[in-house]
């Protein structure tokens, strides 16, 4: 079944984030920066439990409901308030968010594809979900992105075109 395929691909690409995030997290020198990448690794993880139990539903052909996920509104973390990122020095931070960034958009687009794709109201309903998760993720990090990457430049000594 194509829609056990979508929920497998799903299951990795939230491994995946967990150990990107996870890794991001212990390589980080700030604190609010550590903080912020371990709980999108916690967020990944709880992906990970959703899309595991859908595929087992899914699989076992069993009635599919949304509902029986234990889905919680994913509240915007605190921690991607800017006043709570310090000011980064090097490069490797600056790129992680950069990587944060490609890995949200890329999920982003995929959730949106798959949740086209299914047909099972339940799957289709949580692949949804994912998708505007994963938004809210980009723009959290792209808005982090966007000030470290003016500051790196003017420690660079020069400002874009």
């Amino acid at each position: 079944m194509e829609e056990l395929k979508i929920l497998q691909q799903a299951i990795l690409n939230e491994v995946e984030g967990q150990q990107f995030y996870g890794l991001a997290a212990q390589r980080a020198s700030d604190a609010a920066v550590q903080e912020a990448f371990s709980h999108l690794a916690r967020e990944e993880r709880q992906h990970e439990v959703w899309l595991r139990k859908m595929y087992e539903q899914v699989a076992a052909n069993q009635a599919t409901a949304f509902d029986e996920l234990e889905i919680i509104e994913a509240l915007s973390p605190q921690i991607f308030r800017l006043e709570n990122v310090g000011v980064e020095s090097g490069s490797l931070e600056i790129s992680v968010y950069k990587i944060g960034i490609l890995l949200e958009m890329a999920s982003g687009i995929f959730y949106k594809n798959a949740a086209e794709a299914a047909t099972t109201p339940a799957v289709k309903k949580l692949l949804q979900q994912l998708s505007e998760w994963e938004e809210v993720h980009l723009k959290s990090l792209q808005k982090i992105y966007d000030v470290l990457q003016e500051e790196w430049w003017d420690k660079q000594g020069f400002s874009p075109a």
